[in-house]
């Protein structure tokens, strides 16, 4: 047996899972808390995933009705960017600042400047700083709470502290390293030297975690942990990795051919790569996976986040928000949104607010607010798209995860908006399945290849699929040029 966990923003979930039978034995999850305040701070207690791993993973197994005895290795699956800084004992010095979290613009834009603009930024990282990165994060902690920022002696990401947890191992690994903004994506290593940047009292051989390949375990649950779950003493704890690097591994995308579109909190496309991406676009990311290779991936900020926002606005629940999306038509009667409760990562907008525009006395319906979140949400995961260029233009399929994806409308409407056919796996928690193929691969990495466990376990369900309808295809079209109109008017973002 083994257990995959993912640890997001809004709760950490655990799934066990059976490779010999090739299926999802049991799952669940817990809630976490966020902390939100003004010039868009958010951030959590890295406690919270940790209480959250323990009951998930308790009732996991329970449902399971497996003997936790069984299992041999667990793969963590963590939010990117997040910056947990820890102190001699390996406490945390301060709250996880999230990937979500932009007060941090006015240092990112700094780093960006040092670093030489965007060029000294591809040069070095072969990536551009972004404000979501941990980078900034660590810059805004030296210049707010010096105090706090010199007890620092460990630098982590939310699923290299949970690693950390589970194993007194202090170790990180090249697909979530990738978005730190302190790591080379060509050659996959640290940057001592832009880590200088950002905190030159820091010494990089000391606080930066140790680095190990994907398919290497971070270490062994401890002895006293192992106890307490119950589990044996020699379970191994694989490298993990980031959200989307776990979630491509979790939908098969581990070859060319394929994207991943998520549907969650924030909203991500990636499609995988033999080499690195020299991209001619600063917002492509050309972050390393999770497998071996290269995951050149998109994310915006505001999809269920944004789409949640509306949805309680109105007192709706899931069902009753879908229902009203369905009855608004195309369009939404020429309501259109700019969904950016939480800043915007693409375009690169970290201080932006939500709009809703072109509301008159006839079309200012609930079902049309609610169809217009949904549709501007899915034209930022187009514009992504469009970002990624030949990587995505030759893919045949995509492959949508995320909560978002539970929804029959939501998904006809990715379909028509991009022109490409969508399927679902079957297991939609494709985070945490590829934290279990993950545990899977290094144990058995002698003798098992990643893609046969993929072959193995994930499966596509036929009925959670869309075909591009062609009237609906070419609405759209119409639809997204008068968003992209408003992206101009309003941020001045160009149309090309």
């Amino acid at each position: 047996m083994y257990i995959g966990v993912d640890c997001g923003t809004q709760s950490t979930k655990v799934v066990v899972v059976d490779v010999e039978a090739g299926r999802l034995l049991g799952e669940a999850s817990r809630a976490h808390r966020l902390d939100e305040g003004e010039n868009g701070r958010r951030e959590q207690q890295p406690g919270d995933w940790i209480a959250a791993f323990r009951e998930a993973f308790k009732a996991a197994v329970t449902q399971a009705r497996v003997d936790p005895q069984q299992v041999r290795a667990i793969g963590v699956s963590g939010q990117q960017h997040g910056m947990v800084a820890l102190d001699e004992a390996g406490e945390p010095v301060y709250p996880a600042k999230l990937w979500c979290d932009t007060e941090t613009a006015a240092e990112n834009a700094d780093l960006v400047a040092r670093l030489g603009g965007e060029a000294g930024c591809l040069e070095k990282l072969g990536l551009v700083l972004q404000t979501g990165y941990t980078a900034s994060k660590v810059a805004w902690l030296r210049a707010h709470h010096p105090e706090r920022y010199r007890r620092i002696a460990t630098l982590l990401l939310p699923h290299d502290y949970l690693n950390f947890w589970l194993t007194g191992e202090r170790v990180a690994e090249a697909g979530d390293a990738s978005g730190t903004g302190y790591f080379d994506t060509h050659r996959r290593c640290w940057r001592h030297d832009v880590l200088a940047e950002v905190a030159p009292e820091l010494d990089a051989e000391q606080v930066l975690p140790r680095l190990i390949e994907a398919e290497q375990p971070a270490g062994v649950v401890r002895p006293a942990l192992a106890r307490e779950l119950g589990l044996r003493d020699d379970v191994l704890v694989a490298s993990g990795g980031g959200d989307n690097m776990l979630g491509a591994i979790g939908t098969g995308n581990i070859a060319p051919g394929l994207v991943t579109l998520s549907l969650g909190t924030s909203g991500t496309v990636c499609a995988y790569s033999e080499r690195p991406v020299v991209a001619e676009d600063a917002m492509v990311a050309n972050f390393c996976a999770s497998s071996g290779g290269w995951l050149p991936l998109i994310c915006t900020m505001n999809v269920t986040s944004a789409t949640n926002r509306v949805r309680e606005l109105f007192g709706l629940d899931v069902a009753g928000f879908n229902e009203r999306v369905a009855h608004a038509p195309i369009g939404a009667e020429g309501v259109t949104t700019l969904p950016f409760f939480n800043g915007e990562r693409v375009p690169a907008l970290p201080q932006a607010t939500g709009s809703f525009l072109g509301l008159n006395s006839v079309n200012t319906t609930s079902a049309n607010l609610c169809r217009a979140v949904v549709e501007s949400a899915t034209f930022g995961m187009r514009y992504g798209l469009e970002r990624l260029g030949p990587l995505a233009e030759g893919a045949s399929q995509i492959r949508l995860i995320g909560g978002g994806a539970r929804s029959p409308v939501w998904r006809q409407m990715v379909a028509d908006i991009t022109g490409t056919p969508v399927v679902c796996p079957q297991i939609t928690d494709a985070a945490a399945l590829g934290g279990a193929l993950q545990a899977a691969w290094c144990d058995r990495r002698a003798t098992t290849s990643l893609a046969s466990l993929c072959e193995r376990l994930v499966h596509l369900d036929p009925g959670a699929s869309a075909e591009p309808q062609p009237a609906s295809v070419e609405a759209y079209h119409r639809v997204y040029a008068r968003y992209r109109d408003a992206l101009h008017r309003h941020h001045a973002i160009p149309h090309n």
